[in-house]
């Protein structure tokens, strides 16, 4: 099985400028997995990237890893 916190984790800190600062939270029910990403307030806009576009790919990136283990993953930013 797959730990989806690392994977979202370590995309998160390899985009940003303070590392240090990535939080991720999972809340599981079921087959369904909520994650919340927090990272800097500095940070923020190379999370989301212009339009959306980076948070969309991390969307995108992590429904495809947890679609491996069967899973369905929800992704939000704050």
């Amino acid at each position: 099985m797959i730990d989806l916190s690392t994977v979202l984790g370590n995309i998160a800190k390899s985009i940003v400028d303070h590392p240090e600062k990535v939080v991720v939270t999972e809340h599981a029910e079921g087959n369904e997995i909520l994650m919340t990403l927090s990272v800097a307030e500095e940070d923020m806009g190379m999370i989301i990237g212009k339009r959306g576009k980076i948070a969309k790919a991390i969307r995108t990136v992590m429904k495809a890893v947890a679609k491996i283990d069967n899973r369905k993953v929800t992704v939000e930013i704050k």
